[in-house]
């Protein structure tokens, strides 16, 4: 169709063959005009008046069958560039503003600087799961279609970027579909522009054959027919062209052009699914068959629910002809993919426009399954895992301000926006604006955000605090490698001094203490690879300066027997002041393990427990893990000064609540307490939670439990003592 032919007349009248719900049309006139004037003035690249544009678009979709919600949006599918969503629902409906909302925010993705083939399989599954509508995409690619036609009047870059874009992200995604006929059309003119001398190669080459072609479909297409008639099955038959790219992929295989068989290609349609068996026996009767070149989609179909019969037989004159055999229901589906669904024979009726919608629906689902685009030949394992991957992870799509589309999980906050754009980003992060908003850093983004990041090149890096919010693994590990390198410096140094310094109390010569035979066996002992990891082991208290010094003085009497020995020699011991968190009677560079099994914290009761080799574990006075190990306990305290939060396990029982863990979360922020992971468990009547946090103090912990108490639904709150 021409653009002269496209008119809102001829519009209503096509419509009108699948469609006769005068409300309906008197809406798609309404989005008509409504569009005309909101684009009045406006001219395209092509100096046609700009409502030609969504009027070639809708006139796309009615060879679809589209409904009139989909016919609508295409109309209206540039108008909120200068018009309001709100508007457009109180205008139409929630339905068709919804559709032109969609295509709006598709229209800005920016798909360009690919990188490979795994990026491409990215940005296909993306555009797909920004579309909640099917139709969305359908709409899409009838506007790249009408683009496409009118690509001349661009530059050779932009001429040769959009046919690329098309090719990758479009085409498939129509395969999928099953839009036979939009795809064929948008590869053609992908490949016009992509290798213009491909292109006409092949097309003239078509011209010089045409007339023996037509003359050899056309008598092989009598042959045939007088065949069916003979036995008395009632038929249609056409001659069909193949496309210019499918020819060009032939050709790109290594073929030449003369090997092209299917050059020569009919399709039969016949009533039903048995009339096809019964036609393909009768043409095989006649016609020999090449082998191996038999495919039965009716018993096996495409996963875009494709079905047809395809056979190559030698027909007349020597020709090898392609014969397509299919119900018409089938070609319906063939040609019009997921679309046909919409409007094939049982919706016509009063109800039309519902019914469609209703198929539409349960078409969705089944085409989201089927969107792995990234393998033509997966096998049934791979394929089940790549649905489940797809549908049942709940992943968010949002924007940089350039409109580049970044994938992230559920739940995830600026700060793994940022580290997904690049680890530098994140690294230097101190804001984030979120649709031109300041949003905390913790905030939950939502489908389509467009979000910025603030850096500062001063930033000192990202805090501990991160770790406590951030969904992404990426965006964790960025976050723990950084303060690994920056931790091990530290510790590095905090290790080397605290060497240094007991070897200057004891008045040992550093160099004495380690030569080249000492420190090697300190090495091996302590089994670190060099003296820097020695010194961070050191600096982390993970081994003491004590410790290094017996093994390089060959002092084999390890701290823990010293103070054994001390303990068994004295009934009481005076309580000495230490550097750490915990003093032990007598000494102060031991190694202290605090307890995991009863989780000791400042202002709890605490006695120390002398290990074989492993230094001190501090443990709660009630613990029962110790209750039965009088020789070996020795007393502990704790110091004045706290230099850290310590862990705790709260064990709460409540009623079920979509808004518990918020509520129990929103108590820590008054109590200094931090929380450290959350599990849930859901039974008939009631969920547990178990809750670990780091808190600086018991009277804090008291607190917060009471806190936790008084929240609605809860039932009761322990500390969990293993």
């Amino acid at each position: 169709m021409n653009k002269n032919e496209e008119s809102l007349e001829t519009l209503i009248e096509i419509v009108k063959t699948y469609n006769d719900n005068e409300e309906e049309l008197k809406t798609i006139e309404k989005a008509y005009h409504y569009a005309e004037k909101i684009h009045h003035g406006e001219k395209r690249l092509t100096g046609d008046d700009y409502i030609s544009h969504p009027l070639a678009v809708a006139h796309i979709l009615t060879e679809i069958h589209a409904d009139y919600f989909t016919i609508c949006a295409s109309l209206l599918h540039d108008t909120l560039e200068d018009t309001t969503y709100e508007d457009i629902k109180q205008e139409f409906n929630v339905e068709i503003a919804d559709l032109v909302d969609g295509i709006t925010k598709i229209n800005k993705l920016n798909f360009e600087n690919r990188s490979g083939n795994s990026e491409i399989e990215t940005q296909r599954k993306i555009l797909v799961g920004l579309c909640k509508d099917v139709r969305v995409i359908i709409i899409k690619l009838a506007d790249r279609l009408h683009n496409m036609r009118t690509l001349w009047i661009h530059s050779e870059e932009r001429q040769k970027a959009t046919a690329q874009e098309t090719i990758d992200i479009l085409t498939p995604i129509a395969n999928r579909l099953g839009m036979s006929k939009i795809k064929g059309e948008l590869e053609d003119l992908c490949l016009r522009y992509l290798q213009p001398d491909v292109y006409f190669s092949i097309v003239e080459e078509l011209n010089k054959s045409k007339a023996e072609r037509d003359e050899a479909v056309n008598y092989m297409l009598q042959k045939v027919s007088e065949l069916l008639e003979k036995n008395h099955i009632k038929h249609e038959i056409k001659g069909r062209a193949k496309s210019i790219y499918s020819i060009y992929k032939k050709l790109n295989k290594g073929k030449q052009f003369k090997d092209i068989y299917d050059l020569y290609a009919l399709r039969v349609f016949v009533n039903t699914e048995e009339e096809c068996y019964h036609a393909l026996g009768i043409i095989h009767s006649k016609y020999t068959p090449l082998p191996k070149r038999f495919k039965d989609y009716i018993a096996m179909p495409k996963t875009n629910m494709y079905q047809s019969l395809h056979t190559t037989v030698f027909g007349e004159n020597g020709y090898l002809f392609e014969i397509q055999i299919r119900t018409y229901e089938m070609d319906e589906i063939a040609e019009r993919g997921i679309a046909s669904h919409w409007a094939y024979k049982e919706n016509h009726g009063n109800n039309v426009s519902t019914l469609m919608k209703n198929t539409m629906e349960q078409k969705l689902q089944f085409f989201r399954s089927l969107i792995e685009l990234s393998n033509e030949e997966v096998n049934e394992e791979e394929f089940v895992q790549s649905v489940k991957n797809d549908i049942f992870d709940e992943n968010i799509y949002v924007f940089t301000p350039k409109g580049d589309v970044i994938e992230l999980p559920k739940g995830a906050t600026p700060i793994d926006f940022a580290y997904k754009v690049h680890s530098k980003i994140g690294d230097k992060m101190v804001g984030a604006i979120v649709n031109n908003n300041i949003v905390p850093l913790n905030y939950e983004l939502q489908d389509n955000d467009i979000i910025k990041i603030n850096t500062n090149q001063n930033s000192s890096g990202p805090s501990h605090e991160w770790l406590n919010f951030v969904k992404t693994s990426q965006a964790r590990n960025k976050i723990r490698g950084f303060f690994n390198k920056v931790d091990k410096e530290e510790l590095k140094k905090k290790g080397e001094e605290i060497l240094k310094e007991e070897l200057r109390r004891k008045k040992i010569p550093f160099s004495e203490i380690f030569n080249d035979d000492s420190l090697k066996e300190v090495l091996e002992t302590i089994k670190v690879k060099n003296i820097d990891e020695l010194y961070i082991a050191i600096g982390n208290s993970q081994v003491t300066p004590g410790a290094v010094i017996n093994i390089a003085s060959n002092n084999k009497e390890t701290k823990e027997e010293i103070i054994l020995r001390k303990k068994m020699g004295a009934k009481e011991q005076v309580l000495e002041k230490g550097k750490g968190d915990i003093i032990v009677s007598g000494i102060d560079d031991i190694k202290i393990n605090v307890s995991s099994c009863c989780k000791p914290i400042p202002g709890d009761e605490i006695l120390g427990y002398i290990t074989k080799g492993s230094g001190i574990s501090v443990h709660r006075s009630i613990c029962p893990n110790i209750a039965s190990l009088e020789e070996r306990i020795i007393p502990v305290k704790w110091n004045s000064f706290i230099q850290q939060k310590y862990t705790s396990t709260l064990m709460i029982k409540a009623l079920k609540s979509d808004n518990l863990l918020l509520d129990i979360i929103s108590k820590t922020k008054n109590r200094n307490i931090t929380v450290q992971s959350i599990n849930t468990m859901n039974e008939l009547d009631y969920m547990l939670v178990n809750l670990t946090i780091l808190v600086d103090h018991l009277d804090n912990l008291n607190k917060f439990i009471v806190d936790c108490k008084n929240i609605n639904d809860v039932i009761l709150v322990e500390r969990a003592l293993k």
